[in-house]
């Protein structure tokens, strides 16, 4: 519980959330996206969180962005994949508490990877996952575990206009078996309600 302090602490400026003894519960997932203020993330599903930005601003390509931007994100059993998409900005997540999850990430050379955000580091998972910009990605609750809160941080600062949801035909053919898991049907579980057939 500590560490869950300690991470709510760095992302909103020593504004501690004391929460009660971690669980893996429904009840606690509930309780959580109560005192934190997530709500459903439309296309993508899951639970998000706005923090905030950064008052650090950078020009790309004549256009001025923060230098960042913070969110809680969260799976529950109810809503256990992150959807298929694609981002500009840099995104790192950092496991806060629950979880496994497995993130995979599609790089612009057709190479596709899996990575299991977890503390079982022994295991070989790891509590932080950072994914650079340009990347197609998917999250996905392991089954047995109840939720997941993590924190992400998009650099530069996320904005509409920079996400892409979604895939079809044409991106299953791409990566299919670029890993041994990458098969049509896996891909197409990823891609979800936001399947285009063109």
């Amino acid at each position: 519980m500590k560490s869950f302090a300690i991470a709510v602490c760095l992302l909103t400026g020593c504004s501690l959330l004391f929460a009660c003894p971690q669980t893996n519960s429904e009840t606690r997932a509930d309780e959580l996206i109560r005192l934190l203020h997530l709500s459903v993330l439309p296309k993508e599903s899951g639970y998000l969180g706005i923090i905030g930005v950064s008052a650090q601003k950078v020009n790309l390509n004549g256009r001025l962005l923060a230098v960042q931007s913070q969110n809680f994100y969260m799976l529950t059993r109810e809503r256990p994949i992150n959807y298929l998409h694609w981002l500009e900005p840099d995104d790192t997540h950092i496991l806060i508490e629950g979880g496994p999850v497995d993130y995979y990430i599609f790089h612009p050379n057709g190479r596709a990877e899996k990575i299991t955000l977890g503390m079982e580091i022994t295991a070989g998972q790891t509590p932080v996952v950072a994914v650079p910009g340009g990347c197609w990605k998917a999250l996905k609750l392991r089954d047995g575990a109840q939720f997941a809160l993590m924190a992400n941080t998009l650099s530069p600062e996320f904005t509409p206009d920079r996400v892409k949801i979604g895939a079809g035909p044409e991106w299953i053919h791409r990566f299919d078996h670029s890993a041994p898991w990458a098969t049509p049907a896996m891909l197409r579980e990823l891609i979800g309600p936001n399947y285009a057939t063109k």
